[in-house]
């Protein structure tokens, strides 16, 4: 509410009283006196200390303002702070000041935020350092942010104490001003893209634009962060409200013995406006008495309401009885369906490949994987989602949740496999969950993602060096020359690709995902099935056959080698046409004697050029058309690893 006869809005902001516009009896005091700027877009200026004001909440005594940002700028004469708000004149140096207002910035709605790279971030008040952080980063960290910047991208940053720190402010801060100075000696930082600033609670999820040049700033980078000042009357003789309680305070004053003024608020069952006259009003009249006190009505509203309340309680506590109880009938009679009683039996009395399995209740993986929530998904594929989940005891697991349109003969399939192997190189299952219709198994949790995210999403920090990705070669190439011959019973995998090959802490490689394997029988030398596999590692024998051999695996796993090569994806659609699929690429380029061309530039800086050529010679064997020119995964395995023995022997 504004004063009778005063304008009570500029542009999109209300001007309750004591604030107020042009005549004097429109607002209690110079401070409160605001100006209306603008011939179309108005803005309402508090004109007193000239800072625009976006919002005023008479109840908690608090205005909000654009308050400038710091930005540290350079020039041949020097470095110098200064706000970016074109509408704040500072005299002298870089300083905001509201002494002789009635406002001070909140302590308890604000804090100081400095960004840049590490940087001491001052805040000063009447000469004396009254708040500071530190902000650091390393040297690859800030040419990287600098690249970022320069490509004027967006950077998304928390603030704990990495390229952005955070410090409280102090009570009855009037004025301020800001400095910055290098960690290392005390001097002024490098660089031109620091600044620093007073906002309202600040989100670490915010999302702020650095720039190389703070005198080069882009057009749409904020100029301003939203502050909250805190404000007192000074003079009560302005102020003729009724149901109101005005009470002396030191908002503007840190001297605690002495009251510097005076703030209101309506009594209890009143709201609306404490500093004008009829400006609080009574919250409803059929509720409360004029004294505000609460009415017979409505005592007994809210003892009816509480009755409704208890009613309700008590429905919702039978409707969940009531489906716990289904529930729980549910999980028992998949558990039966599933053959959970003689599998249970089988676990408790075997001596061999079960001896650490265990059977899990759907109540655990619930809670480990938080109900399997989307934010814990570590991977979606043909046959189901995988979640990271957290078992009571603290260990870190995979649970793969089967898709409902799905067959349980994928799940049987896969839980057969990996119970017959044990193999460091092969994920390891640890259990499974039969009380859903589709049973999830549960895994070893791989924490370094997959050798494709590795091999293709490469980070500067941890690159894919040549020796890494030989090693990781041997350790597929063994797993499965045992899936091929050293098993109880030949196992084809049916589906190697890089997306499938994990890597641990260790960047040791596991080979995961068998719902489409086989375990075929010893005297066998093909399964005829569907053809299924993945576009650009499929072998093209099995395509037009659809008979699956041990060298269909062996073609799989060429093409992963010349991924290792050449660190390009097996298939691209936006490289020309003979280079759209990576095997055929390969060939060509191997027959036309320019592999090197291919050859990824890292692993020609790092590795031997004889040993490089005898990785793309048993790849190119690896890719032959013809299944029975292949060589076996023994024989890939062996002469990968003389390959390793003669890198070792040349480095030695």
């Amino acid at each position: 509410m504004a004063q009778p006869g005063c304008d009570s809005m500029c542009g999109d902001v209300e001007i309750p009283y004591p604030f107020g516009m042009n005549d004097p009896k429109c607002y209690a005091e110079e401070g409160f006196q605001i100006e209306c700027r603008g011939k179309h877009n108005h803005k309402p200026y508090l004109k007193l200390i000239n800072l625009e004001v976006t919002a005023i909440d008479v109840n908690t005594s608090t205005v909000e303002v654009k308050n400038p940002i710091f930005h540290r700028k350079c020039h041949p004469g020097g470095i110098d702070y200064s706000p970016s708000h074109p509408n704040v004149t500072i005299q002298g140096s870089a300083n905001i000041s509201l002494r002789g207002s009635p406002f001070v910035y909140s302590n308890k709605r604000n804090t100081f935020l400095a960004f840049g790279c590490n940087i001491l971030g001052f805040l000063h008040s009447n000469r004396t350092t009254v708040a500071g952080c530190v902000s650091v980063c390393g040297r690859n960290e800030s040419r990287r942010l600098r690249k970022l910047v320069t490509m004027g991208k967006k950077v998304r940053l928390g603030c704990h104490g990495k390229f952005c720190c955070v410090a409280s402010l102090p009570s009855h801060l009037s004025e301020f001003n800001v400095t910055m100075e290098d960690i290392r000696n005390g001097s002024i930082a490098p660089g031109c893209n620091d600044y620093a600033l007073i906002t309202k609670q600040w989100k670490q999820e915010s999302t702020w634009m650095l720039n190389e040049k703070g005198s080069q700033r882009k057009k749409n980078v904020n100029d301003y962060a939203i502050a909250v000042l805190e404000f007192e009357i000074l003079d009560l003789t302005k102020i003729e409200a009724t149901n109101a309680e005005c009470r002396e305070s030191n908002v503007t004053s840190s001297n605690m013995g002495k009251n510097s003024g005076w703030r209101c608020k309506c009594r209890v069952g009143f709201h609306g406006n404490p500093y004008i006259a009829g400006g609080c009003v009574v919250i409803r009249d059929r509720w409360y008495h004029p004294k505000g006190t609460p009415t017979k009505e409505l005592m007994v509203g809210l003892l009816s309401s509480l009755g409704s309340i208890i009613l309700l309680v008590g429905l919702r506590w039978l409707y969940e009885t009531e489906r716990k109880r289904i529930a729980k009938k549910s999980r028992e009679s998949f558990f039966k369906k599933n053959g959970g009683l003689l599998l249970q039996k089988v676990v408790s009395s075997s001596e061999g490949s079960f001896d650490k399995f265990k059977l899990f209740s759907l109540k655990d993986l619930e809670k480990a994987t938080n109900h399997f929530n989307p934010n814990r998904i570590l991977g979606n594929g043909g046959q189901g989602t995988v979640y990271k989940g957290m078992l009571v005891d603290g260990k870190i697991v995979a649970v793969k949740k089967f898709k409902v349109d799905g067959k349980i003969e994928q799940f049987i399939n896969e839980f057969v496999i990996l119970s017959q192997i044990d193999h460091r190189n092969v994920v390891k299952l640890l259990g499974c969950c039969l009380e859903t219709e589709i049973p999830l198994l549960v895994y070893e949790f791989i924490p370094n993602g997959t050798l494709f995210e590795y091999l293709h999403e490469q980070d500067e920090y941890l690159p894919m060096t040549w020796e890494m990705r030989l090693k990781i070669a041997i350790e597929v190439a063994g797993a499965l020359f045992y899936l091929h011959s050293a098993a109880s019973k030949p196992i084809y995998h049916r589906d190697i690709k890089s997306t499938n090959i994990l890597l641990d802490e260790k960047y040791n490689a596991k080979v995961a995902d068998f719902g489409t394997s086989k375990m075929i029988a010893i005297e066998d030398t093909h399964l005829t099935t569907l053809v299924k596999g993945t576009f650009g590692y499929l072998d093209p024998e099995y395509f037009h056959t659809s008979q699956f051999t041990d060298k269909s695996d062996v073609y799989s796993f060429g093409v992963v080698l010349v991924e290792l090569l050449t660190g390009q994806k097996p298939v691209s659609f936006v490289a020309p046409g003979e280079a759209q699929n990576l095997a055929s690429y390969f060939i060509l380029c191997m027959e036309e004697n320019r592999v090197f061309d291919i050859i990824d530039k890292r692993i020609m800086w790092e590795g031997r050029r004889e040993h490089i050529n005898a990785v793309a010679k048993l790849a190119k064997r690896c890719l032959d058309l013809k299944g029975i020119e292949r060589p076996s995964m023994k024989e890939v395995t062996m002469e990968l690893y003389g390959i390793w023995e003669m890198q070792r022997n040349s480095s030695a």
